[in-house]
Order: C-alpha cells, then structure tokens, then sequence
C-alpha cells in the first residue's frame, strides 16, 4: 500500500482523541486520514435529545480535529454507500472504524464490512468503547454471565492496558472530499424550545469530560458509596453522558478510579462497580440481543402488563402524577435530559408495578429523552426493575416512592428543586418546566397539583397478586 495512500477513519459515539485504538493505529501509520462521520440508517433513528446531544459532540470534536490540522467530512445516507462513494471520491484503500456492540450496529457493520470487502477494500474494525469486549469474558463452561455478581468477580482483576495518549498532530490528506453542513442537519429540531434549557445541563468534549472526572476524584468519590443516592447531593461522577459519546474512555475511567482505591479512597471500589455495570449490559447485548426489544425472560411474555399509551401513561411523562418524588424525577429528564441513577429505579418501579405498564413505555421515552442514552444500559435498566430480565429485581421489590423520599430526599430538595407547585418559592429550574414543556401538553403553572393516578398501597398489592400468578403459572 502507497504510504501517501489516505485511510477513512469512521467516527460513530467515539468522539475523542485520547486513549483511541482506531487513531492511534492511524497515526503511527504514517499515512494521510480521513476522519468521517456519516448520519446513518442507525444514528437516524436516535430519540430527540440523543440526536440533539450527538450534534453538540460533533461540533466539538470538530473543532478538536481543526486544532490538529485535520477536519471532519460529514455525509447523510446509508453507511455502506456513504463509504463507498467515499473511497472513490479520495482514492483511499482503507476504511477502520472502531466495533460497536448493540444489535443494530452490529446489523449495520456486518452489512458495511461485508461490502467494503466484496468491493476489494480493506476493512478493518478496532476494539471498541469497551474495557472487555463481550466474547473475551467467559464462564467457566464457556458460555456468557447471565448475572453480575459473578461477571464483575470476573473481570475485576484483569489487566486493563493503560491508556495512550493524545496525538499531537494528524496527518492530513492531500484530497479533502466535499463535507455536509452539520446546520442543514437540523439535529435538534425535535427538541423544539427543549434544547435551550438542556443545553445549560450537558457537559460537552473531551476536556469537559476529563474536568469532570477530576471534579469527582478531588471529592464525592470519597464518599460516593454512602451518598450516591441522595437525589439532591453532587455524589456521583454524571460521566454517563461522556461515556455514551465516547468523549471519554472506560479505560481512562477505570485507571482513574484504580488510582483512588489504591490511595484508599472508600467509594472507589463501588465506583468501578457501577462502570462494570456498563459493561455487562453490552455482554449481554451482544449475547442476547432480545433484550433490546422484548423481555428476555420469555416467560414473561403473558405477564399482563399494558402497553396502551392512555391518560395515565402521558401524565407520567409529564411528571404529574400526583406522586412527588416520581415527578420530580421526571421533570428533572425533561428538563436536564438526565435522570439520577435512583429516581431511574424509582419511576422504572413506579411504571411497571404500580401502573402495571409495560417496561417497553419507558425505554422508548427515556431513549427519546436521555443526553447519555445508551442502547444497552437503557433496555438492561428497564428490563432489571421490571423484574423480566436477567440479574433482575425480586418480583416483590417494589419501590415506594413515599419511603424512598424519606430516606434519599429527607428535606426535599430535589423534590422541590424540580416540582414548582410543591415549592413556596419555585426556583428558576422548578418554574421553567411549564415554559419548556410541549405545548400539545396545555399545563400552565397555575394548575393545581394533582392527586395520585394510584393509591400506592393498591397498586403494590395489585401488582404482587399480579406476580404471583405469574409465578403460580410458571410453577
């Protein structure tokens, strides 16, 4: 291969420098690159705030590139074509990307590899945003971990290469094809006036990601195993947003985190914990892609839960049904386009036993809501509270959202940070809700607040009777 040959180097939730395969590949070949992000068949279908958030990180690592002398060529289409018209248009012989781990992109890869290959182009894909890719980590009978416990034992005292640093400067190519305007784009366009209030929320790039998990180091990681469920404390990293854009590296996270339990910071050990959590919703992604779409307990299947998108479903997206803490919760989504990790459990629980709806509702509103959407962690959670998937919640743990409030918001802070009409003096986040919210909705601030869409002590009853039938069925 000419050494003056370019290589197209496909971007997809990889938006960083550091700590690169792909790139750092790249630049020890030598040789001219191409870096490419194509708005595909699978980025097409992301939610509203996803797709908002994407563009704010393309933006970004945009201007990262610029800095290095490089640039980002942007096309629409679907990817193996996109690609392909590509190596025509810079005669370039290689296209890398780095390997994604959820059903559809791995669809989509196997599609585009496939075709590269067949047209005589050298395909090659790297390791991915993972610290273990899911066929590396095996039970002792070699199939794949069905339960964390047991994976995190696993993988815990594996060895994590370190990672590589950030290049100084790119190769630049001698033949720059034409670019899209990320404008005409219109990436947040189904946000309507919701991107100007979570756009004060999201922590954009690689040196805001980086700044953050500094911020955490220097003090909540402390304490992080004792507080990281108060709902209104700064306890937890909120790094899920970087990792979902690959703004930042899990190994850059965990020899971070590692660094701190060897200094002897009490919280760092379950800090790794939960970014193993990460990794086991992909492994199981990868080895049961059910669980993306339908319940991976298929016995679960009959279980009556309601998929009618009614009254009841709407008035808990608007975070208006009459419980506080759930609405909170669901206001602080609308309005951050983040949920803490504990009201997710809360609202997840809420829905699913107390509503008796399905958990499918809630993956499709927080995938249309959450700036650190992750297709994997997403249909895990859902699937973990509502007791249908694998690791998953005992049947009669049913969440309460009065006691929960007591003991992870005891003086409603975050209860009166998010929800106007149970505040003497609403603050400016609190009061926004009703400015930012869609107008289809007609809530106005000077509406009551209402009563409960269901007493909660009928609701976890009904909801056990539910479970045990299900249980006597199965028995």
């Amino acid at each position: 291969m000419a050494l003056n040959s370019p290589i197209l180097l496909w971007f997809r939730k990889d938006f960083r420098l550091a700590d690169h395969p792909m790139l750092d590949a790249a630049v020890r070949s030598g040789r001219p690159i191409i870096p490419v992000f194509i708005l595909d068949e699978v980025v097409e279908t992301y939610g509203a705030a996803p797709k908002w958030r994407l563009g704010e990180a393309l933006q970004e690592f945009r201007r990262q590139l610029e800095r290095l002398g490089s640039r980002l060529i942007l096309r629409r289409g679907k990817a193996k074509e996109c690609l392909l018209t590509l190596t025509q248009e810079t005669g370039a012989q290689d296209i890398w990307w780095g390997r994604t781990y959820d059903p559809n992109s791995i669809t989509r890869d196997t599609e585009v590899k496939t075709a590269l290959k067949a047209a005589g182009y050298n395909a090659r894909s790297f390791r991915g945003h993972l610290l273990f890719e899911p066929w590396v980590v095996e039970t002792k009978q070699g199939g794949f971990f069905k339960v964390y416990s047991p994976f995190w034992r696993a993988v815990k005292d594996r060895n994590i290469p370190f990672p590589r640093p950030t290049p100084e400067k790119l190769a630049a190519s001698t033949n720059w094809p034409q670019s899209e305007d990320i404008a005409n784009w219109a990436l947040g366009s189904a946000m309507n006036r919701g991107a100007q209030v979570i756009a004060q929320h999201a922590v954009v790039g690689e040196a805001a990601a980086l700044q953050r998990l500094n911020t955490f180091l220097d003090g909540p990681i402390k304490a992080y195993k004792e507080r990281r469920d108060f709902l209104a404390e700064p306890a937890t990293s909120r790094l899920s947003e970087n990792l979902a854009w690959g703004e930042i590296s899990p190994r850059t996270i965990w020899h971070a985190g590692m660094r701190a339990r060897h200094k002897g910071a009490p919280g760092a050990e379950c800090f790794l914990k939960e970014l193993v959590w990460r990794e086991f919703a992909y492994h199981l992604a990868y080895h049961s892609p059910q669980i993306t779409t339908r319940n991976w307990r298929e016995e679960w299947d009959s279980f009556p839960w309601s998929e009618e998108d009614d009254e009841d479903v709407l008035r808990w997206k608007q975070g208006r049904t009459g419980i506080p803490l759930v609405d909170a919760a669901m206001r602080e989504l609308y309005l951050t386009g983040y949920m803490h990790n504990r009201s997710r459990m809360i609202v997840g629980s809420f829905l699913t036993k107390h509503m008796m709806k399905h958990w499918r509702i809630g993956q499709k509103w927080f995938e249309d809501c959450l700036i650190d959407w992750d297709p994997a962690s997403n249909a895990m959670g859902w699937q973990w509270m509502a007791g249908s998937g694998p690791d998953a919640a005992p049947y009669f743990r049913i969440f309460n959202p009065e006691t929960q409030a007591k003991k992870f918001d005891p003086d409603r802070a975050y209860i009166t940070r998010f929800v106007s009409e149970l505040s003497p003096d609403p603050g400016s986040e609190a009061s926004s809700f009703y400015e930012f919210c869609p107008r289809s909705w007609h809530l106005t601030p000077n509406l009551p607040y209402p009563d409960p869409i269901v007493d909660l002590s009928e609701g976890r009853l009904r909801a056990l009777a539910a479970y045990q039938a299900r249980r006597d069925q199965k028995d």
